[in-house]
């Protein structure tokens, strides 16, 4: 399985990074050795202390898919939930300036968390959804679906002009504004829809 992310898909984040407004999704991988296990906490890798949260709709696809048509993309998922997408900011800021790949501040290992899986019926409309990040208590990071630049189903089937969609991979669909380091014992609690999604500590 493989896990697609998505990178500058609300508006208010970009400006946030001050990024230019891209023409096209942002796509990049992670591997599976990415995905933090579960009832696990994140580890601080040995190579950074400056590691960056940053919350995500993610969804897991349930069919194998290639050129999809953006009005046929609810076929291809039917489950839903929150993750993180941990990112080692300091790096990819040089990697950036270099213009080199983002893989080692992206996609190290235990980088993605991925929530609770919830059927997608369970929401009444998917473009609508709210959710929102805690740090400590405190909500840090808080958006609605319909913030994105690129949908859901639109992802899905620009993501699968170039990859083959697989039963099982993952797709994180970009985070909004409120990104921020993570220190030793926080405490992340993602809500979807007012209902938590995950809890996670920081080691």
């Amino acid at each position: 399985m493989k896990i697609i992310c998505v990178g500058r898909n609300y508006a208010d984040h970009i400006n946030e990074l001050k990024n230019e407004k891209p023409q096209h999704p942002v796509l990049f991988l992670k591997p599976d050795t990415a995905i933090i296990q579960k009832e696990h906490p994140f580890f601080i890798p040995a190579f950074t202390e400056n590691i960056h949260y940053e919350v995500e709709v993610i969804v897991k696809i349930n069919r194998i898919g290639k050129h999809i048509q953006p009005q046929f993309s609810q076929k291809y998922y039917d489950e839903i939930a929150l993750g993180i997408d941990f990112t080692a900011r300091a790096l990819q800021d040089d990697l950036k300036a270099q213009g080199l790949p983002w893989e080692k501040a992206k996609a190290f290992d235990g980088s993605a968390l991925v929530g609770n899986w919830v059927e997608k019926q369970t929401f009444s409309d998917l473009k609508t959804m709210s959710f929102n990040l805690s740090k400590n208590g405190e909500i840090v990071q808080e958006a609605t679906t319909n913030q994105m630049l690129w949908d859901i189903d639109q992802l899905i089937a620009y993501c699968s002009t170039f990859f083959t969609l697989k039963i099982g991979d993952i797709l994180f669909t970009g985070t909004p504004k409120g990104v921020g380091k993570v220190q030793r014992n926080d405490v992340f609690v993602g809500t979807l829809e007012g209902i938590e999604n995950f809890s996670l500590r920081i080691k």
